[in-house]
Parts: structure tokens; sequence; C-alpha cells
């Protein structure tokens, strides 16, 4: 692998360390960031590590005005033996390229991004909590920083990458949540930027959260913006239903994020001779399904949650029970497996992580 030359600068106020106990998500950050800049014409330059801090912008920079703008999500896990464990990181690095260039931002070099990434571990080791559940996520992201508000890809841009030390992503951890399927609202079309990992995506997402939330749902389930009927994804989780043995999600289509983990559940899947497909499939067959009683479970999936079972869909002001509201024997192997090979505790025979 490619060595990308960075300059450190080491921070000398060093942050107090949250407790393991309750580690909310996304809600502290370790002592260092990543910084790299890009300039049309120059090229990426100027590489560093700094203690984390706050950024300076011009009010005009082109993220504010048109949403140019893309991210990444995944974890660092430390082993029983004190290893440092990343989950398939080119795949995250290999998925933001995709997103810079629906966005018309520039391509990162993939390997020197990693490179930069286990750097900036390395320093913010002592950062990764080890009580079972958590871990530290780590965010890449891209920003477009040229002052100007005529309607154009930008021509400078900054790339950073932050780490937060993180429990559950849900406050039910691994214990089924529920979720409303959304009917009103459309969170993404094919065409668009449904499948780039870009704000705006989430953003179209946050009013159907909220009224959702004040009803008591964790999350709703999008879907398409064509028809009404196909289903999509929950908010931060491509979404899985095991229906008669089978175990079925939507097919890309262009609207919906490439989850990583969405990738290895299918690959694991195979690997287990476990039936699964990938198909358009519409809210009304899984009303049906369960009317049939042929739904067995469901199953979000994604990098903040891993795996959380869904106990409840709302559709139609009906509550349709899965599984008695209960995690399922499928979605609890599921987890397990991913999280033990994550964590280094279960066998990796994929080759999935990757040691620093």
């Amino acid at each position: 692998m490619k060595e990308l030359e960075i300059a450190i600068t080491l921070s000398t106020d060093k942050k107090e360390k949250p407790s393991s106990d309750g580690l909310e998500f996304g809600k502290h950050f370790t002592d260092h960031m990543f910084i790299w800049d890009y300039t049309e014409g120059i090229g990426w330059s100027d590489p560093r590590i700094v203690p984390y801090q706050r950024i300076e912008l011009d009010p005009a920079a082109t993220v504010f005005h048109y949403g140019q703008t893309v991210f990444e999500g995944l974890k660092a896990y430390v082993t029983k033996d004190e290893q440092v464990l990343l989950f398939r990181p080119d795949q995250n690095m290999k998925r933001m390229n995709k997103s810079n260039n629906r966005l018309c931002m520039p391509a990162i070099d993939e390997e020197l991004a990693l490179s930069a990434l286990k750097q900036l571990i390395a320093i913010d080791r002592d950062w990764i909590p080890t009580a079972e559940g958590t871990s530290l996520y780590i965010r890449p992201f891209m920003i477009a920083t040229e002052p100007y508000l005529g309607v154009a890809p930008s021509k400078k841009y900054t790339f950073m990458i932050i780490l937060s030390p993180v429990g559950a992503y849900y406050k039910e951890g691994i214990n089924p949540v529920k979720i409303a399927v959304e009917s009103e609202y459309v969170r993404a079309v094919a065409g668009g930027t449904g499948d780039a990992k870009t704000a705006g995506n989430y953003a179209a997402s946050l009013k159907a959260s909220e009224i959702a939330s004040q009803h008591g749902y964790s999350q709703v389930l999008w879907l398409d913006g064509k028809e009404n009927q196909y289903i999509e994804e929950v908010g931060s989780m491509n979404i899985f239903f095991k229906i008669n043995g089978e175990v079925v999600t939507p097919s890309l289509n262009g609207s919906i994020l490439e989850g990583i983990t969405r990738k290895s559940i299918i690959e694991l899947l195979k690997y287990w001779n476990v039936p699964v497909s990938e198909r358009k499939i519409s809210i009304q067959e899984i009303e049906q399904y369960y009317r049939d009683g042929q739904l067995e479970e469901a199953f979000g999936t994604g990098t903040a949650a891993v795996i959380s079972p869904v106990g409840e869909l709302f559709w139609k002001n009906e509550r349709l029970l899965i599984n008695n509201g209960e995690i399922g024997a499928l979605s609890q192997k599921l987890y397990d497996t991913l999280t033990g090979i994550q964590t280094g505790t279960k066998p990796d025979p994929f080759g999935w992580t990757l040691k620093l």
C-alpha cells in the first residue's frame, strides 16, 4: 500500500475521554483530525494531521449554497489481544469516489486516503473503546470550499477525517426497533442522488423521521418516489425480510445506497447457503406475507447499527408485529457473526478485516 507523507501536529491539550458506559453515538470526538486540500489545476496538497479544531470557511463557500458534500462511515475495533481492526475500509473509499463522481467532486486516491486514516487512528488509538458493543466510528467527508455563488462545481475542496468513540446507534441496541412506513414524503428517486452518500439525502429524510419519532418510531421505511409502493431503505439502513425461509432485500435501483454491511450480509447468507434474493418488493407484498403468517423476520443493516432487528412496521394506521416483536434467530446469528468478525472473536473466511 502506498503511504502518504503527512505533516503531524500533536495536540498539547488532550480531552477527557468519555466513559464506555452509556456511550452515545456521534457526540464525542478524539484529539486529532486529518485534513487534505484540493485545488483545480494543482490537485491534492498539504495533507496534515492536526489537533481536532473548528474550521474556517468563507460565507460564500459552495458547500453552504449548493450542497456539494459527501461522506462515509466505518468503524475500528480493538480485539481481545489488543489488535486494531478495520472492516472492509477499501469498500468505503471506493464508494466515496462513486459519490464524488455523482456530485462532480474530485476523486481521492483510495490507497493514500486509507494510509492517512491508518496514521490518524494510530495517533488516537487509545480512544477506541473496548466495552462490548462499542467501537471507534470513522467519518471521512469532503466539502466544497470555493467562495463562489454561481451554480457550478467548486474549484476547491477539503477532505477530512474525524473519529468518534461510539456505543449503539439506536437506544434499543440489538433489541428490535419500530419502523414507520412513509407514504407521504419522498427521500430520493432513480436518477437523483439516492445512491450517493451525500448530505442532501439525509436532509430530505428529516421531516418524516421527526414525525415518526413523535409517534414512538425509531425510523421510517422509504418507498419509491415514482409509484410510492416499492420498498427502498430505512433512513440509516438497508432493509431485509425473511419470508418463508428466503431472505429478500430491495435490488439496487439508483435511489438506494449500496451499503457495505448490506453487501456483506448477502455474501454471508450465500456462504451459509441461505436463499437470498435482490428484487423489487412492494409494501403490499410485505403486508400480504404478514397476513399469511409468512413474514418471519425483518432487519436493517448499516455501519452504525450493524444489524438492527425490526419488531414492528406501522403501515396504514396498523401495527404489523414481526416475530412477536422479538429478535429472530437469523438476525441474531448474522449480528453475532458479523460483529464477531469485526472484533476478531470469530474467523474471517472472507478477508474482510484489515489489521493495523
